[in-house]
């Protein structure tokens, strides 16, 4: 397997993103440009989530996916707005989530998003996951952009 280019590496990405262990569901950033961005997700047996979902049977949990494609489309977001420092990124919607394939330990997990949307507050991408080329989910999401000085 060909050794894909880091943009942003995991240190990179606790610069940008708010969340850690063992919510942080990005390892890298391999692709980035002003409207679109591919993360990867090294799903290892050692996750936390696969105590209980399902033992004997680890599967990645469809919400979680969702919420690591959330996270690599924030990387995207926070690095097209200007003061990023200076805001919260919330999901404020997602819409058409579909789960074609289980995810288990061992898979990496590439994630495509693109941005269709920037207006004021309100950021709309759509996303999808892909196991070795083979599409695993995919759902529209809508960003919520709140200044943190407001909550």
């Amino acid at each position: 397997m060909d050794k894909q280019k880091t943009i942003f590496d995991i240190n990179d990405i606790q610069r940008i993103l708010p969340h850690r262990y063992p919510f942080l569901l990005v390892d890298k950033i391999i692709e980035f440009s002003s409207k679109k961005i591919a993360g990867i997700k090294n799903v290892t047996i050692n996750e936390p989530f696969f105590q209980g979902h399902f033992p004997g049977n680890p599967i990645m949990p469809g919400v979680l996916q969702l919420e690591a494609m959330a996270q690599v489309g924030g990387i995207l977001l926070l690095n097209t707005l200007e003061n990023s420092q200076d805001v919260w990124v919330y999901i404020a919607g997602i819409d058409k989530a579909r789960f074609k394939n289980p995810v288990v330990p061992g898979d990496i997990v590439r994630f495509d998003l693109e941005l269709i949307s920037l207006r004021k507050s309100i950021c709309a991408m759509n996303g999808k996951a892909t196991v070795d080329g083979k599409l695993v989910s995919s759902a529209n999401m809508l960003a919520s952009i709140l200044p943190k000085n407001k909550l």
